[in-house]
């Protein structure tokens, strides 16, 4: 006779059953992924014959999947878990087509990296490079497809070299990425927590946990690096040293998170572009950004807004930086939704070019889906 409880044997068995079925499903999950890595080669070939220089990424494509990916979905998991997974099997499918190179501000394990990742997915093959204009450059050159740059943080606002590159670049903004960003402090293996008198990062994450770093740590030293890879980098060699960095650097450099998610803001994040060499036909929910010079008379800034507000365009940013010309004084940064195909942008904008002493538009692209 045997002593085993029938609910456990129930168990047992429908234990079994259950990974019988998920063994079923990872099959045919596998079937159809290859299926549809078959058919990505299908279309490089189809994209080839008709023209050798043909574009295989495709933000606009791209963009319209990932959506309908999480109006489909079903759950348990959420849209944004659903469509991280498909943007990595979109990332290893485009590599069959062609392999995409990924310029961005690093070095490796930067946020910059992070949200080049994000947008691209791992399959993509990426290059760090020391600052925002070399990317600029890199892209221009046509050393690499794509590059990525932050554009403006929700807490310290906007960055200025990445606009100031703008102004004398050829290039096209394609897309956007929006990452919520948290900062840890970070020790090596041989640092001395109760002595730490130096805290290395980059000067905007230095500023994004100023209050934290008064309460915590008032009389160490703060030091302001190019990048926070950098500062993870540093504290390897230092036994009085600490970072703040992100996970990325974390997991790179091999630290320790002594204190995590130190910012003072609990919605801190940061906006980051794509740059590119061509233009981006509209997704259906997109994004236009443009740069205005205006002449130095009363009203300017009046009459290069009131066709926007006219045409009932919404304007989501509004950024003035000095002119490197002497024949006006400001350049004004402009971002609204809406794509420069769509009629009532476009009669805004050529009302805009009447007004302004030089228009620049600098892309149309999809909102962010990440």
């Amino acid at each position: 006779m045997s002593d085993q409880d029938p609910s456990s044997a129930s168990k047992t068995v429908d234990l079994g059953a259950l990974r019988s079925r998920i063994d079923a499903i990872d099959t045919e999950i596998l079937r159809l992924i290859s299926e549809r890595a078959q058919c990505a080669q299908d279309v490089a070939h189809v994209k080839l014959a008709e023209d050798p220089d043909a574009i295989f990424y495709r933000p606009e494509r791209e963009a319209q999947v990932l959506r309908r990916i999480m109006a489909l979905n079903p759950g348990p998991l959420g849209g944004e878990e659903m469509a991280r997974l498909f943007r990595e099997i979109m990332s290893a499918c485009l590599a069959l087509e062609k392999p995409i190179k990924v310029a961005y501000l690093g070095p490796e394990g930067t946020f910059t990296q992070q949200a080049a990742l994000k947008h691209f997915g791992d399959s993509a093959k990426s290059l760090p490079l020391p600052a925002i204009d070399e990317v600029f450059r890199e892209v221009e050159a046509g050393s690499a497809h794509y590059g990525v740059v932050p554009v403006e943080n929700s807490t310290e606002g906007i960055i200025n070299h990445t606009l100031d590159s703008f102004m004398d670049a050829s290039l096209k903004i394609c897309g956007e990425v929006v990452l919520r960003i948290h900062h840890h402090l970070l020790v090596s293996d041989t640092t001395r927590k109760d002595k730490i008198s130096r805290i290395y990062s980059h000067a905007q994450s230095l500023a994004q946990c100023r209050k934290w770093l008064d309460a915590h740590y008032p009389h160490a030293e703060r030091v302001a690096v190019s990048s926070n890879a950098e500062a993870a980098r540093l504290i390897k060699s230092e036994w009085h040293s600490a970072a703040i960095a992100g996970d990325m650097a974390a997991r790179l450099y091999g630290l320790e998170k002594v204190a995590e998610k130190i910012e003072d803001m609990p919605d801190n994040s940061t906006r980051f572009l794509i740059i590119g060499n061509h233009d981006v036909p509209a997704s259906g929910d997109d994004k236009t950004s443009i740069v205005a010079a205006m002449r130095n008379q009363p009203g300017a800034l009046h009459d290069l807004l009131e066709p926007f507000h006219r045409h009932h365009i919404d304007m989501t940013r509004l950024e003035s930086r000095p002119s490197h010309s002497g024949v006006w004084n400001y350049v004004f940064f402009i971002d609204f939704k809406g794509h420069c195909s769509d009629p009532l942008v476009r009669a805004a904008l050529e009302e805009v070019q009447l007004r302004a002493a030089e228009i620049k538009v600098l892309g149309s692209y999809p909102v962010g889906v990440l």
